[in-house]
């Protein structure tokens, strides 16, 4: 009989400790996030990364798992997952050092270990495009 009062208590406990919360967490950082514009990734952004061949089949970023950066391939070309997958490359709260200008940008010209470099300057107007759009996001 003791055992069974004891696991009667238990039970409640554990269904209510494993209760999802009122309301999700807030991220880190405190909770700000930050808003990139979906038009302007279309009209500059986009169209960089496709002249560029990164969202070209076989070894790119279109290819299957490649990493963290996958693109939608060329013959189902989806603008709002590249947009997903793009922002996701993109660091809030130090915008220069993000993924998608530290990747394709030369070594030599401040940029990281990637097997493929299009920009060999920050100059490049393809790089300026991408950097632009980070630039514009809004911390809300």
């Amino acid at each position: 009989m003791t055992n069974r009062a004891g696991i009667l208590w238990v039970v409640p406990l554990l269904l209510t400790a494993c209760s999802s919360p009122d309301a999700p967490p807030l991220p880190p950082g405190g909770g700000q996030r930050l808003v990139l514009s979906f038009a302007q990734y279309q009209q500059t952004v986009a169209p960089v990364l496709s002249t560029q061949g990164c969202d070209a089949g076989g070894d790119c970023h279109g290819g299957g798992i490649r990493g963290t950066f996958a693109l939608s391939p060329v013959a189902a070309k989806s603008d709002p997952f590249d947009f997903e997958q793009a922002s996701l490359q993109v660091n809030a709260y130090d915008r220069d050092a993000s993924t998608l200008l530290t990747k394709p940008l030369a070594v030599a010209a401040g940029g990281v270990p990637h097997s493929f470099k299009p920009f060999a300057s920050t100059d490049d107007p393809g790089y300026q495009a991408i950097r632009a759009w980070i630039q514009a996001g809004v911390l809300q």
